[in-house]
C-alpha cells in the first residue's frame, strides 16, 4: 500500500515539473484568456483536453473541476475539524453508537459498526443531491457550477463583473488547492506518522 502511495506521489511531482513550452495553436487561444488560466503557468492543459476548442467540452471540464473543488474544501475542512476533537453530538444509529466512536479521516471507511443499510444511505443522499439540488434547474446560470435557480443570491447580482470574476477565480484556486490539501492529509494518513492534526487518530 505504502509503495502505491509514493508511486502516485512520484507521478503527482512530475506532474508540476517544467515543461516544454509550444507555440499555441488557434484552439487553445480561446481560452487564453478564461478564469483560471493565470501565472504562472497560464492555460495549463497538459493532456490537451481542450485542444480542439470546443466550448462545450470546456464548460463541462470547469463544471467538473468547481464540483471537485467544493467538494474538496469540505472534505478538508471536515477531516480538520473531526481531527481537532469537534463530532456531531448524540448517536450516529439505534445502537447506541456516538459520532464520536468512529476514527477520523480515512479510517472511517472501513470502520466496524457503519451497517451497510448506512453505507446505502450515504450513497443515496449524494445522488439526491446530484440529480436533483446541485444542479442548474432553471437554466439561468451565469456560468459553469452557477446552482442559484434563481432562489439564493447573497448579494451576487449587486456586484459589478469584475467583482464577480475575481470572486469566481477566488472559488476556483481554492478548490484547487483543497483538492491538492484532502489529497495530501489523505496520504500522510495512509503513510503514519506524527504530523500535527494528521497523525491523531
Amino acid at each position: 500500500m505504502k509503495s502505491a502511495i509514493l508511486a502516485s506521489l512520484i507521478a503527482t511531482a512530475a506532474a508540476f515539473a517544467p515543461a516544454q513550452q509550444k507555440a499555441s495553436t488557434t484552439s487553445l487561444s480561446a481560452f487564453e484568456d478564461a478564469l483560471g488560466a493565470q501565472p504562472p503557468l497560464g492555460l495549463y492543459d497538459p493532456f490537451g483536453l481542450i485542444a480542439n476548442g470546443d466550448q462545450d467540452r470546456f464548460d463541462r471540464l470547469r463544471y467538473v473541476e468547481l464540483k471537485h473543488g467544493r467538494i474538496s474544501q469540505l472534505a478538508f475542512l471536515g477531516n480538520i475539524i473531526t481531527r481537532a476533537g469537534v463530532h456531531l453530538p448524540g448517536d450516529i444509529d439505534q445502537s447506541g453508537d456516538a459520532f464520536a466512536s468512529y476514527p477520523n479521516g480515512w479510517a472511517a471507511v472501513g470502520a466496524d459498526g457503519i451497517s451497510r443499510a448506512g453505507v446505502y444511505q450515504i450513497i443515496a443522499f449524494i445522488g439526491f443531491l446530484e440529480l436533483f439540488v446541485m444542479k442548474d434547474v432553471t437554466g439561468e446560470g451565469e456560468f459553469p457550477g452557477d446552482f442559484r435557480n434563481g432562489f439564493i443570491d447573497f448579494g451576487w447580482d449587486k456586484f459589478d463583473e469584475a467583482t464577480k470574476l475575481k470572486k469566481r477565480g477566488i472559488e476556483l484556486n481554492n478548490g484547487r488547492a483543497a483538492m491538492l490539501g484532502i489529497f495530501g492529509l489523505m496520504v500522510h494518513e495512509q503513510l503514519g506518522g506524527e504530523l500535527p492534526i494528521v497523525g491523531q487518530m
